[in-house]
């Protein structure tokens, strides 16, 4: 059976004709996230700014929207809900949630607890209460920074092992880059920065690289097979031999989260939105960014332009 393109064999576009264009909407971007990210910080959820925990059991199946509306009566800043179950829950999952909230600065912990207590009722079973303080809620977010860093820091050094080390630093700011604009987005949107999107910029950082190694290792491919071919020619050569397969795998994850986003609920937007912009600021990366770098390095042993320079010396 042949494979499936939507993009003719004969395609040749000027990826790297075009970098000056993408290297300044990239800084723009960035500029931007930048800004953003100073000016205004994130707008930092439950996870991060501390809050009350609470474990609910109910006989029942629990109406999760009917639940956060009678809790949102009692004007707590923040209140998360959602489901859980397996091995915590002894009743089928949607007869367990999980309560989140963010309380007034003037409210203490057991205050707010016996409100909920109150306002629900004595159908459900209060399992768990705790009280989660704005320091440990500081070291976590400190903590999904560091992992998120870390990430990428590896990534990018199993990348200049894998390949040579001029793949390596294209792969790290191409995925550097795709992460902290994404982060951007939450500061520009003033959306909500908790767990879950710490989650999808790890998520990001694998899927970035993933699309940035496809690229990768098809311009070493055909640096085997063509071997005076300029540098220039080889990254369009091959960023145009693998556009079919960038933009399928794009847009099929793309239309994965799209039904995430429109009915995964509040707990789940902030992730779903991020996913997708990050697949089109990754997508884009990996094309003109992560290759196009390949250009400003120390060209890679085995080119022609490396090879230029040996003779030369």
């Amino acid at each position: 059976m042949p494979f499936l393109r939507f993009i003719p064999e004969t395609t040749n576009v000027n990826f790297v004709g075009w970098r000056y264009y993408a290297f300044a909407m990239d800084g723009m971007l960035m500029l931007v996230a930048l800004v953003s990210i100073i000016l205004q910080g994130f707008n930092l959820g439950i996870d991060f700014t501390g809050g009350v925990l609470m474990e609910v059991k109910s006989a029942q199946l629990i109406d999760i929207a009917k639940m956060r509306t009678d809790i949102d009566t009692l004007g707590f800043k923040e209140v998360h809900i959602q489901y859980f179950g397996g091995g915590n829950c002894d009743v089928p999952a949607d007869s367990c949630v999980l309560i989140r909230v963010q309380p007034n600065a003037s409210q203490a912990g057991e205050t707010v607890a016996n409100k909920i207590k109150a306002k629900l009722g004595a159908n459900y079973t209060f399992r768990r209460n705790e009280v989660v303080g704005p320091q440990v809620s500081h070291e976590l977010f400190n903590d999904g920074v560091l992992a998120t860093v870390l990430a990428i820091i590896f990534i990018s050094l199993y990348v200049a092992f894998r390949f040579e080390w001029q793949y390596g630093i294209g792969a790290l700011i191409a995925t550097g880059h795709d992460v902290f604009v994404t982060a951007g987005m939450f500061s520009v949107l003033h959306m909500d920065f908790t767990l879950n999107s710490v989650a999808a910029l790890l998520l990001l950082a694998g899927y970035s690289i993933n699309d940035t190694v496809v690229v990768f290792d098809r311009i070493r491919e055909n640096r085997r097979k063509f071997k005076r071919m300029p540098l220039t020619e080889l990254i369009n050569l091959s960023t145009n031999q693998i556009a079919t397969r960038t933009t399928l795998v794009s847009a099929a994850t793309a239309l994965t989260m799209v039904p995430l986003l429109l009915y995964g609920g509040p707990e789940l937007f902030g992730f779903s939105a991020a996913i997708l912009f990050g697949i089109l600021v990754g997508t884009f990366s990996s094309t003109y960014v992560a290759a196009a770098l390949l250009l400003y390095l120390p060209a890679p042993a085995g080119s022609i332009e490396s090879n230029t320079a040996e003779s030369n010396a």
